[in-house]
């Protein structure tokens, strides 16, 4: 199986994206203009997606929840600084995952990626009958050494690299949003995401042949 099957991929098209954009921008104005309660709108659209990304990189359910929060208010103590140059989930993204970085190093963390929130973010009954033709307890028991071979993969990534394909293979990022995320080049995004997906399927071998 390749590599790419095990992750599910959120796809949003070019003007979905463009009109998302338009829509905070919208909102992020209002802020500005000092409609404070229009933030909630804001928090409310991206919550889950923020959530989602800083859990894929703590696999901590508590630290996460601390974390979003934590993002959420350097946003808005931010806001006015947010010029429409990027989009605003791009901007949104960039803290949060700068914020978690901050708090990986600082507690020497390692991150664990998560076979229920993939299933949770749609990971669905045919993928995961494409990951294993075994049924009942087998079935299980297959699937929690997977866990448990991802989880150990992952952990000997560099943080920028598990960052990387976090962002590209769970959120659907393109290579420029995750190069504005994570404040480097095309190159160096295009670089690591190479180097994280041939190294987890060397390290997941066996388990992603067809």
């Amino acid at each position: 199986m390749n590599l790419s099957k095990v992750f599910t991929k959120t796809i949003i098209t070019s003007p979905e994206r463009q009109q998302e954009a338009d829509t905070d921008f919208s909102i992020v104005k209002q802020v500005q203009a000092g409609d404070v309660a229009a933030f909630d709108r804001l928090i409310l659209k991206y919550r889950e997606r923020v959530f989602g990304i800083i859990y894929n990189l703590t696999s901590n359910r508590e630290d996460t929840s601390d974390l979003t929060q934590d993002a959420f208010i350097k946003a808005f103590q931010s806001i006015n600084r947010f010029q429409g140059h990027c989009a605003f989930f791009t901007w949104l993204y960039k803290i949060a995952v700068n914020t978690t970085r901050s708090h990986l190093r600082k507690n020497r963390l390692r991150s664990f990626f998560s076979l229920e929130k993939l299933h949770e973010d749609g990971l669905n009954a045919q993928i995961l009958e494409q990951l294993t033709d075994k049924r009942g307890a087998d079935r299980d028991t297959y699937l929690h050494e997977l866990q448990e071979k991802l989880n150990e993969a992952l952990q000997k990534l560099s943080i920028p690299h598990r960052t990387v394909i976090t962002l590209f293979e769970i959120d659907g990022l393109g290579h420029s949003e995750i190069a504005e995320v994570m404040g480097c080049s095309e190159g160096t995004v295009r670089s690591r995401l190479h180097y994280a997906k041939q190294f987890l399927q060397g390290e997941l071998g066996k388990y992603l042949q067809s």
